[in-house]
């Protein structure tokens, strides 16, 4: 087994090193017809090829032969290593960085491929298991099994969202349309290039982002974090929220309704504002372009600061509210499962929950004004010098979310 791995690397270094050398020549022998820029993107797809069939060190070896493939036979002066122009040193960085790039991106796909069909056999597997459960023990244990099978199909969700065949799939398609004789032809300029690597970074956080998220969640859940409790103003949270909040709100009416002389809270006012943040971010996605988002904050009784977000979307039906907390669901809004959804990984709400609670607070929902929308609550105890806590959460990846 150990071999038969090894043989399999080693064959990826042989097809890369076969790849690079007989497009090189190809590329050669058919030279009055290409330019560098088609070379470039020649030895660019070669690259990829190896990155999906035999990962990401074979890629990298391939990206570092055709970038000295390229230099030597087809950057003046032919022949030499040496580079003349500041442009040709320009065009093969640029060459290198694309290929690395694009070879790792490809071959991480390949990898969450495998994961998720990994993913998929362990599901089978685990729903053979719960069907013989069913035949053989009692209820309990089929709950139990109903248990693990649903982790496993949340476990593949996850793979699904880390995969980042989309950005490459739609960058990969352009190079390709570059090369190929379509109609009307395709022609990249440097800027546009830049515009697809933007997208592969862009597509990096997004990744970075989800990732995360669910180590908020791990922490929250194993209860390992810790919050950084300090005296704060509610308005200045309030306001620390909208401010970040003002790209995702700038086709909405924000109204604040928000009590005078609140007194001050004991806090961890950038966890708090994330919750903020997160309800505002929901109000936004799931309510029409030019509707109302109220945002309120007043006192509830002698100990509590009750705050929260009302939009005027179609609402979330009285079977889904307590749902909605839990971590990858995402309901419908007016309960209908068939409704085209939002964009999101359905974590935003899972984290709220975890840092209201983490501070002794309790968040729920509501339907907004006449029945209508969604109102988001959550209560606060104000606080007390003194009284001594021993913190349990901290915001050290809130910001990231």
């Amino acid at each position: 087994m150990q071999r038969s791995v090894l043989d399999q690397k080693w064959a990826g270094y042989v097809a890369a090193a076969l790849s690079v050398g007989l497009l090189t020549l190809l590329l050669k022998i058919v030279g009055a017809h290409v330019n560098a820029a088609t070379v470039s993107l020649a030895l660019l797809l070669t690259v990829l090829f190896i990155a999906t069939r035999w990962g990401s060190l074979p890629a990298l070896a391939a990206s570092i032969l055709a970038m000295l493939c390229f230099n030597f036979f087809f950057l003046p002066p032919l022949g030499t290593f040496t580079i003349a122009a500041t442009d040709n040193w320009i065009a093969l960085l640029a060459f290198l960085i694309t290929a690395v790039t694009a070879g790792q991106l490809s071959a991480s796909a390949k990898r969450r491929a495998e994961e998720a069909e990994t993913g998929r056999l362990e599901i089978e597997r685990l729903y053979a298991e719960l069907r013989d459960a069913f035949e053989r023990a009692s209820h309990a244990e089929a709950l139990r099994q109903s248990e693990k099978l649903k982790s496993a199909l949340l476990d593949a969700v996850t793979h699904d969202l880390r995969t980042p065949l989309t950005s490459i799939k739609a960058s990969i398609t352009t190079l390709l349309d570059e090369v190929r004789d379509t109609e009307p032809p395709v022609k990249l300029d440097a800027e546009s290039r830049v515009e697809m690597m933007e997208v592969i970074d862009e597509e990096s956080d997004r990744l970075s982002r989800f990732i995360n998220g669910l180590i908020e969640l791990a922490r929250i859940e194993a209860g390992e974090l810790q919050l950084r409790r300090r005296w704060g103003a509610v308005e200045e949270i309030i306001s620390t929220a909208l401010s970040r909040a003002e790209p995702i709100t700038h086709s909405h009416r924000v109204l604040l309704d928000v009590e005078k002389e609140l007194p001050g809270v004991r806090v961890d006012e950038r966890a708090v504002s994330e919750v903020v943040y997160t309800l505002i971010d929901n109000a936004a996605k799931y309510s029409p372009v030019g509707s109302t988002i109220c945002i309120t904050a007043r006192r509830s009784g002698d100990e509590l600061i009750e705050m929260g977000v009302e939009d005027d979307g179609p609402g979330i039906s009285a079977d889904l509210r307590e749902r909605v907390f839990d971590k990858f669901f995402r309901a419908t809004r007016d309960g209908d499962v068939r409704s085209r959804q939002p964009t999101g990984t359905g974590m935003g709400l899972a984290i709220a929950k975890g840092i209201v609670e983490a501070h002794y607070g309790k968040i729920w929902i509501e339907a907004g004004r006449d029945g209508k929308g969604t109102r988001v609550l959550f209560t606060l105890p104000i606080g007390d010098d003194d009284v001594i806590e021993e913190p349990r959460y901290t915001t050290a990846t809130v910001e990231a979310q």
